[in-house]
């Protein structure tokens, strides 16, 4: 199966669904380098971060991708083969999609439907299992219409309305139905109605669970910190607009008012901590840290964190995610951190583009969507959506 995300964190989520129904798993950033050379029996997940560009260079995005000679080019003789064992054979491509209907979504999957020939789209959006349901056409999170909920702040796409067809009024001229769904049951029923075969699936990772009608379980071992990655230090960027404080006794940098504000660089907010030596601590070893921090699982480790929320508008959400990538950066070329945990789609995807980490293989997933990887040059790298929890991951590091 191929399917493409609009974002990192969306990627990672559906890349840990299918590495935990044992599936071989690779996650790829955009048209990386080895995008032409995958393997057949690979669940391959591409990244292509289309929810932050300009609709048009979204569409353009989409249709390169498309382009490419391999698997992700349905008129290839390679991906005709794949059709011909998978069944139902339009669960060989599918469109991961934001739960929030955050994204451009519409003209991505009319660019998809063009270049792949499918006749419809089913786009739903919905995750009956987080609290996010569609009913009558209204989309729902926890039962509060999704315009009264903090994503009415979201910096790029501010949820103006809970009503999907004026949230995306041309949806179906362009051949996109939008169905409800309130349980995984709904879910379920919606493919078994759709499932013709020219259809194209988008949505969220719960329409992608259950289009798994073929699930080969194997044995996942559960997921163990201890001797991953040497124990030397972990950096945890927090992102997203959505991200919750995080009480569990490592150090926080906040972002300062003046970077948040344009007014400072990320040069000047770097240079600030490294003359008061907060960065020293990823470079500490265990007997040298503050009592409460040497009983931690964790080994040294820092969070960055953008601790204000009130500026919305593409400039804003650019700026934000830019200066938490230089940081990053050029905290991993200084102190080379063993691991690399970060909260925010944006975020993740510029920060692993600012370091040229574009292709992952699946290692564990802590919880839905929290989805750790390994990078070619073995740095293991967590990804988490902003607005989803942190499941099982720091419970032990709570102090």
């Amino acid at each position: 199966m191929v399917v493409i995300a609009d974002d990192i964190t969306g990627a990672a989520e559906i890349a840990g669904i299918a590495f935990e129904s044992g599936e071989q798993v690779r996650l790829l950033c955009g048209c990386a380098k080895g995008c032409d050379a995958v393997a057949a029996q690979e669940t391959v997940v591409i990244a292509t971060d289309t929810r932050s560009m300009s609709e048009a260079d979204a569409v353009a995005e989409t249709l390169h991708l498309m382009s490419k000679p391999s698997i992700l080019n349905p008129q290839s003789s390679t991906l005709n083969s794949q059709l011909s064992t998978l069944h139902p054979p339009s669960s060989t491509l599918f469109k991961k999609t934001d739960s929030a209907l955050r994204g451009h979504v519409v003209a991505e999957l009319t660019a998809l439907m063009e270049a792949t020939g499918y006749g419809r789209a089913v786009y739903l959006p919905a995750n009956p299992s987080k609290g996010r349901t569609i009913r009558q056409g209204v989309y729902y999170i926890n039962n509060v219409p999704i315009h009264e909920t903090a994503f009415s702040y979201d910096p790029e796409f501010p949820a103006r309305t809970s009503v999907l067809e004026e949230r995306f009024p041309d949806a179906k001229a362009k051949g996109i139905i939008m169905p409800d769904a309130e349980s995984e049951e709904d879910i379920r029923n919606v493919i078994a109605r759709y499932n013709d075969g020219k259809t194209l699936f988008a949505g969220a990772a719960d329409l992608f669970t259950a289009l798994q009608t073929h699930p080969r379980p194997l044995p996942v071992p559960v997921p163990n910190r201890e001797g991953q990655g040497g124990g030397s230090s972990t950096l945890i960027l927090c992102g997203s607009t959505q991200s919750k404080p995080l009480e569990i006794g490592i150090p926080v940098c906040p972002m300062p008012r003046e970077v948040y504000d344009g007014v400072q660089s990320a040069s000047d907010w770097f240079q600030s901590l490294n003359e008061n030596s907060q960065f020293s601590i990823l470079n500490s070893p265990p007997s040298t840290l503050h009592p409460q921090l040497s009983t931690l699982n964790f080994p040294p480790s820092l969070i960055l964190t953008i601790p204000y929320t009130h500026r919305t508008g593409k400039e804003v959400a650019v700026h934000l995610r830019t200066v938490m990538a230089e940081m990053a950066k050029r905290l991993v070329t200084r102190h080379c951190p063993d691991e690399l945990i970060i909260e925010g789609g944006a975020t993740a995807w510029a920060t692993l583009q600012a370091l040229g980490w574009t292709d992952f293989t699946i290692t564990a997933q802590w919880a839905p969507g929290v989805v750790q990887m390994r990078a070619a040059n073995g740095v293991l790298v967590t990804l988490k959506p902003g607005s989803y929890p942190w499941g099982t991951m720091l419970s032990s590091c709570k102090v």
